[in-house]
């Protein structure tokens, strides 16, 4: 409910605004000046147009506690329905059109006619001295005022049910998992919001200042005001309140044509940025229907997108089973160090796309192992300084095979994983013989995760270790060959403690 309350006080500040603007500005200084009257038949005017500010603020209350029903009893309830949702959703977009309604009705039913009546009587008995002609005047005058008071209401309104519309499709997401849109449904077209308000902008000081003039005029040939001298004054006082409402008005409009393409253009940035991002459809007018297109465009690049990505997910799942296919006893061996590394990166606090970047590295970081002969792979015995120097170039041949994928920029970041996953914590590892951070983030994870896995599996020449003593080697190695703080989050997530001993596996991990 502290958004209603906001909305509420935002629309009251509106309602004032328009109401000083409208009534009391034009109204009160502007008529009344052009009188010459006396002190206390300036004060009855002024009771008059009290009483009939009171009568049209009681109308205008209870139309705007009617229009806002619906909103209320939505944000009132904790869980309501997605019907109730939706209708007050709907009716938020309405909001604008129907505070034309609002402000019309009471202002020329509650304002101008009471006004009206009351004038007529005082001059029926004498109490205000002025023709009667002057009500027709005033009437008109009351006419125009009320249609700018409802202009500026419209797109003050427009601005102010933004958060409303957020909110109500943010709850129909959260809780029912549907996103409310128009879909390219006008509430009000821009072709008849463009015509009244251009017509009002352009004609109000003019209607206003013929208006108030004639009473100026008739005042000047009676003798009852001064000359041409104080007419010019008073005509500029005229034309720069006219100016003034009209600015105000003109300066709205701008604005609510601004706004939605300013989003659209933010939008359209970041689609070029590659944030495939979908636009609120917070607009009433033909906006509505740009917003509907644009976001179409955008779900439609999303499925591409997702088709992509599957795509090149299947490529490195493809690339990495084919590898595993060539040895019987390293069969799996790549998607389970992915799935090892995938488990410390996510226990490090990696998420979204830098945990997907660690997966992919993970399955690709023995792709150059292809390059190796399969006499010097898959040998029993104990290899040769020559053949060992083979095995040991597989991280190097692995990140060349990556470099000559197009586009370049899309293997990027896996270089650094297939490169660095055997180089050890201490800097006796390979190729580089890097230490400490220097090593990638990549490579320090892959590293703890293959060297697991290259343990506990069945190999050529040894029987896969237990579960246990392989765990016992990870720790016995943290700090030294790999680096403490994996190490320590895969030990962790296994749930027990080992203590460093003695013991040592014969023969380097991996």
């Amino acid at each position: 409910m502290n958004l209603y309350a906001a909305f509420l006080k935002k629309q009251i500040r509106n309602y004032l605004f328009g109401s000083i603007v409208a009534v009391i500005a034009v109204g009160s200084v502007l008529l009344l000046s052009s009188l010459d009257i006396s002190a206390l038949e300036y004060y009855r005017l002024i009771i008059v147009l009290l009483i009939s500010f009171l009568i049209m603020a009681v109308m205008e209350i209870n139309v705007f506690i009617k229009q806002m029903k619906p909103i209320r009893s939505a944000l009132k309830e904790r869980e309501p329905s997605l019907v109730m949702l939706e209708q007050a959703y709907l009716h938020t977009h309405r909001l604008p059109r129907s505070a034309v309604y609002r402000i019309l009705g009471p202002h020329l039913l509650g304002l101008s006619l009471p006004a009206v009546g009351m004038t007529s009587w005082m001059i029926y008995t004498g109490w205000i001295n002025f023709p009667y002609s002057y009500l027709l005047l005033a009437l008109a005058g009351a006419v125009l005022i009320a249609c700018m008071h409802a202009l500026i209401e419209f797109f003050l309104t427009c601005s102010a049910i933004v958060p409303l519309i957020k909110e109500f499709r943010n709850r129909a997401v959260k809780m029912y998992n549907v996103d409310f849109s128009l879909e390219g449904h006008v509430f009000v077209p821009i072709r008849p919001k463009f015509l009244v308000s251009c017509m009002l902008i352009g004609t109000f000081p003019l209607f206003l200042f013929i208006m108030a003039t004639n009473i100026r005029l008739d005042n000047i040939s009676t003798g009852r005001v001064g000359g041409l001298h104080s007419y010019w004054a008073w005509a500029g006082m005229v034309l720069l309140l006219g100016v003034f409402f009209s600015s105000i008005a003109a300066w709205l409009l701008t604005k609510s044509v601004q706004h939605p393409i300013n989003e659209l253009y933010k939008a359209m940035n970041n689609v070029k940025d590659g944030r495939l991002i979908q636009v609120q459809d917070e607009y009433s007018d033909e906006f509505s229907k740009l917003v509907a297109g644009f976001n179409m465009m955008v779900r439609g690049l999303q499925a591409r997108e997702q088709q992509n990505r599957q795509l090149l997910d299947s490529y490195f799942t493809t690339l990495a089973v084919a590898l595993d296919a060539r040895d019987p006893y390293t069969a799996g061996h790549s998607l389970r160090v992915a799935e090892y590394s995938v488990i410390i990166g996510q226990l490090a606090g990696m998420n979204g796309q830098k945990l997907d970047n660690l997966r992919k590295s993970a399955l690709l970081h023995d792709i150059g192992k292809i390059g190796v002969r399969d006499s010097v792979l898959f040998k029993e015995g104990k290899l040769t300084d020559e053949e060992f120097d083979q095995i040991k170039s597989h991280p190097v041949l692995g990140e060349n095979i990556l470099r000559q994928i197009e586009p370049v920029e899309k293997m990027t970041p896996y270089l650094a994983g297939v490169r660095s996953h055997h180089e050890r914590y201490d800097g006796q590892g390979y190729p580089d013989g890097l230490a400490g951070m220097e090593i990638p983030l990549h490579g320090r994870i892959i590293a703890v995760a293959d060297a697991y896995d290259a343990m506990t599996s069945d190999r050529p020449y040894r029987k896969g270790m237990p579960h246990d003593r392989a765990l016992v080697i990870l720790e016995q190695g943290r700090g030294s060959q790999w680096d403490p703080e994996f190490a320590g989050l895969f030990l962790g997530y296994f749930g027990k403690s080992y203590k460093s001993n003695k013991t040592e596996y014969p023969g380097q991990a991996g």
